[in-house]
């Protein structure tokens, strides 16, 4: 289910959009849509914010597969002169919250930390059907983050 990649320049924005599949193998459809999406950009994304992006994709994707419930997730991965923003969205309205980290690998709790700690900001944003969770990483270098929650729209 592709739809339209627009030009890639950081003159003007350029995004690419995706509907997936909730399965396993949508995190690594991501990556590679998003890795060809940042090998597009000109000026091209320092290295740090490229391998920033990437992990930010795949964490959010893999959420949106083991946890929101639902047959699809969206993504849209956009680029202007100063960043890069990842959008996921996905059929649950649960927020992605702290939680402790299990350390033995069975429970996860790395994951929103880390996203948080990669981005310059991140939302989220309740919809009708569910949320959508954006993380906006600077072009050059990792800045750390913030999370917020956006407000319910009326």
């Amino acid at each position: 289910m592709h739809t339209a990649t627009a030009r890639r320049t950081a003159a003007t924005p350029s995004t690419v959009r995706e509907t997936l599949e909730c399965r396993p193998e949508a995190a690594a459809h991501a990556r590679h849509l998003t890795s060809s999406f940042l090998e597009g950009l000109r000026p091209a994304p320092g290295q740090g914010a490229a391998d920033a992006v990437m992990l930010v994709v795949s964490e959010l994707v893999t959420n949106a597969v083991r946890h929101s419930g639902g047959r699809f997730c969206s993504l849209r991965v956009s680029a202007d002169p100063d960043a890069i923003t990842v959008a996921v969205g996905d059929a649950s309205r649960v927020p992605p919250h702290r939680r402790s980290p299990d350390v033995r690998g069975e429970g996860g709790g790395f994951g929103w930390p880390m996203i948080s700690g990669l981005a310059t900001a991140t939302t989220v944003r309740e919809e009708p059907g569910g949320k959508t969770v954006t993380a906006i990483i600077a072009r050059r270098g990792r800045v750390s983050g913030r999370a917020t929650t956006a407000p319910t729209p009326n």
